[in-house]
């Protein structure tokens, strides 16, 4: 009986290193040593006791023309690079006078020269793998000039324990949308 535990003892403790083995291989197969043209950043932010964090990819300017080009007019935008936006709060809000309930979510544009669609969406997904479907709701926010600003960035302006605005920034664009708990 001994003979067998120690032997099954073997073969679990061979299975388990081997799948650690594995895994870790095939964890390092998906890392990349280059850092990434656009990379991941994450913001939040807590109004009141709810936390409110928004990850997503941060695309340079690069000399190149973003809204009406790059990104065109009057088009579904991923809003960032890589997979789509992220926006986690952990209670439920009002965005724009749209309720959202506790999540996690997508947050989509529609820019315009005059006015930006912002889109909440339920999917989460890599690029631009959009699905109207999964839209929890649209509205629509005036952008406004701003300095230059050569990577996409998000931030929060106007923090009370009501309320922030979240403001997205690139090149000399500014987009803000108000959150209320």
């Amino acid at each position: 009986m001994k003979t067998i535990v120690s032997t099954f003892y073997k073969i679990s403790l061979i299975a388990f290193m081997s799948l650690f083995i594995a895994t870790t291989t095939i964890a390092q197969e998906r890392a990349n040593d280059e850092p990434r043209v656009s990379p991941n950043a994450t913001v939040s932010q807590t109004i009141g006791t709810t936390d409110i964090t928004i990850t997503y990819g941060r695309p340079a300017v690069n000399d190149r023309t973003i809204f009406g080009n790059l990104v065109p007019y009057g088009e579904v935008w991923r809003t960032g690079a890589n997979e789509s936006t992220a926006l986690v709060v952990s209670d439920n809000v009002t965005i724009e006078g749209n309720e959202l309930e506790a999540g996690t979510y997508s947050l989509y544009t529609i820019p315009g020269k005059d006015e930006w669609t912002i889109i909440i969406n339920s999917k989460l997904s890599w690029g631009t793998q959009y699905d109207k479907s999964k839209d929890v709701f649209r509205f629509t926010v005036e952008p406004q000039e701003a300095d230059f600003m050569e990577r996409l960035l998000f931030y929060f302006e106007d923090v009370s324990n009501e309320s922030a605005t979240v403001v997205l920034r690139w090149d000399t664009t500014k987009v803000p949308f108000t959150i209320n708990i």
